[in-house]
């Protein structure tokens, strides 16, 4: 009998211990998996965990905004709201607690030294109401990273005050109607492939442009024949993602820019992927004029969570006078905040303001800590892991999973479908689930929408290859059960999750945002 370090049994003694049904506990707690009701269940809404003195009077200034009913906060101590949240911490999924396979959106590891850095004195601390001649350093950082984000992607220049990916790709749009309105062309119409990110169309629809589709052919990829077939008089713009969403990087994409150019109009490319190519390819040299950058994506700054976030777009020198105001102008090494318009130098002529603020000085001061301790070999070397990492996946699962685009090799991430679940009774969803249960946040499923039941996987180039093995065969397990037969394991998953399947759809649409205290028993 196996004995641990203190004498006593480590296992039990007897078969039947051994398959016993565990017992439930008084509390509901099952060990470190603690169960705990809503925090409002949990405190009073009249009663306070801390002891404040009374205010003094003072005269009420805020008129018909003021409050009319009481706050409805619970009263908790100090240590009940601490293990509350470390508690809820503890139910949420991270790259730090295991891999991250969520294609398109690249969850990569986010190196503790760029914490550090942005934690330094002078830039967490910089406040944006605060004179600008007190902040040099923090201008001449914002200047550093667009400098490096320029040479990178061969544009000419770069607005770094969006807030997020979205943020930037409305900046680089408005230019691009500012461009063509200040040549006096009304074209009012932009091409979106059909496979491309969900916020092109609606980008370009919010600022007014007609959006027209492009189909994709079917490797996956758009075609040169197809755009220019889809353009005419009236179309001012493309939006094209390369790599694109099916993770493939696309062969034309040079034919497209050279159509949309010899038609008068701009080519806005979605640089959501850009992780993949960076220190490789430059997106201005195959002629795109405005790309947004994630730089949670690209530049290993915090991802999700509403923000904080930073969408850089860059620009080419067809579009670099319409930059959005504020922006730092570097001249002869020193940064300087251009916010108004009287402040512009000639051949400077932007489009307006695009935010209140330039940025977040977190986000600049993370990615710069990055880019410094990579290097341009060190960038290059990790879109290079990212790619491998992809395809190496994609030769351990490629003959037990099926593949959509077979002839292209992937990019930072490899699509599969769900034709191997055929006739097994499980569904794409059935599987995300069932990988829950194994310890891993699923895939991003359904997605892109041109292929039916998608399942992306994005490693990223965080992770070991034995982190990639022990991946590859916890999918290639589940692949066996399903095939085999035991749609159980899938049908009922998760069951090792702190809260069985939901309703998904019906949360989606009916949810429930407000605590509403239960009416008492009868």
């Amino acid at each position: 009998m196996p004995m641990n370090d203190q004498g006593r049994p480590s296992r039990p003694t007897s078969a039947a211990a051994e398959t016993a049904a565990p017992r439930g506990t008084f509390t509901g707690n099952r060990a470190l998996d603690l169960e705990e009701a809503l925090i409002f269940e949990i405190g009073r809404p009249d009663t306070s965990g801390v002891d404040l003195p009374a205010p003094s009077a003072a005269k009420a200034r805020l008129g018909s905004l003021a409050r009319k009913a009481p706050l409805g906060l619970p009263g908790l101590s100090e240590p009940e709201a601490v293990r509350h949240y470390v508690r809820l911490s503890r139910r949420n999924y991270s790259i730090d607690a295991g891999l991250y396979p969520l294609g398109s959106c690249t969850m990569k590891h986010n190196p503790r030294l760029n914490e550090k850095m942005a934690r330094l004195a002078g830039f967490s601390d910089v406040h944006p109401l605060q004179p600008t001649s007190t902040v040099p350093g923090a201008l001449e950082l914002i200047g550093e990273v667009g400098r490096w984000l320029t040479e990178l992607t061969g544009m000419a220049a770069v607005a770094m005050s969006p807030k997020a990916g979205a943020h930037g790709e409305l900046a680089g749009m408005m230019a691009i109607k500012a461009a063509l309105k200040a040549r006096g062309l009304d074209k009012p119409v932009v091409l979106v492939p059909e496979s491309a990110h969900g916020t092109n169309p609606a980008t370009a629809a919010a600022i007014g442009f007609e959006v027209r589709a492009v189909p994709a052919r079917a490797d996956g990829t758009v075609g040169a024949a197809d755009v220019r077939a889809a353009i005419d008089e009236r179309v001012g713009a493309i939006m094209l993602t390369n790599p694109n969403t099916c993770g493939i990087f696309e062969p034309e994409v040079a034919e497209i820019a050279a159509a949309i150019h010899e038609a008068g109009g701009y080519f806005y490319c979605d640089g959501a992927n850009f992780n993949a190519i960076v220190g490789k390819v430059r997106p201005g040299d195959f002629g795109v004029d405005a790309m947004h950058i994630n730089l949670h994506k690209t530049f290993s700054t915090p991802h999700g969570g509403g923000g904080p976030g930073a969408g850089p777009v860059v620009l080419s020198e067809r579009l670099a006078a319409f930059a959005p105001l504020p922006f730092v102008r570097v001249t002869d090494g020193e940064a300087v905040l251009v916010e108004n318009p009287e402040d512009t130098a000639d051949g400077e002529t932007p489009y307006g303001r695009l935010t209140a603020f330039h940025g977040q000085m977190g986000m600049f001061t993370r990615a710069y800590a990055y880019m410094l301790s990579h290097g341009a070999d060190g960038l290059r070397q990790a879109s290079e892991d990212a790619v491998l990492s992809a395809n190496y996946l994609r030769a351990c699962l490629s003959d037990v999973m099926t593949l959509p685009f077979p002839d292209h090799p992937s990019m930072h991430e490899v699509l599969f479908d769900d034709r191997f679940l055929d006739g097994t009774g499980v569904t794409t969803l059935d599987f995300a689930k069932a990988m829950i249960d194994e310890g891993y946040h699923p895939m991003t499923m359904y997605f892109p929408l041109v292929v039916h039941g998608a399942m992306l996987i994005e490693p990223t180039e965080s992770e070991s290859k034995a982190a990639l093995d022990l991946f590859a065969a916890t999918l290639r397990d589940l692949v066996f059960a399903a095939t085999g037969g035991d749609s159980e394991r899938f049908t009922g998953a998760p069951r090792f999750a702190p809260r069985r399947r939901l309703d998904e759809t019906r949360a989606a649409r009916s949810p429930k945002l407000r605590w509403d205290k239960p009416a008492a028993a009868e």
